[in-house]
């Protein structure tokens, strides 16, 4: 086990404690997650190989499928709910 499984763990850690918290305070903590996510996901591909990037980048949009969306849609200009 290396540093990049660790700092996985870890961040699968922070992420859970995360939503356990109310969802007002989610927002701070949840960005920063999803700022260090793609970070994680490069890191733990490069010390263990590709297949585990894949799986970690399709735990991670399952895990942020609502707020990948909303940035997408914000991307594409579509008005998204709250934004008017």
């Amino acid at each position: 086990m290396n540093w990049a499984f660790w700092g996985a763990v870890l961040w699968v850690f922070a992420a859970t404690a995360t939503a356990f918290l109310p969802m007002r305070r989610q927002y701070a903590p949840g960005i920063v997650l999803l700022i260090l996510a793609p970070v994680m996901i490069v890191w733990l591909g490069m010390a263990h190989g590709w297949i585990w990037s894949v799986i970690g980048l399709l735990a991670f949009i399952s895990m942020f499928r609502n707020p990948l969306r909303h940035l997408l849609a914000r991307a594409r200009g579509v008005p998204t709910e709250g934004s008017q």
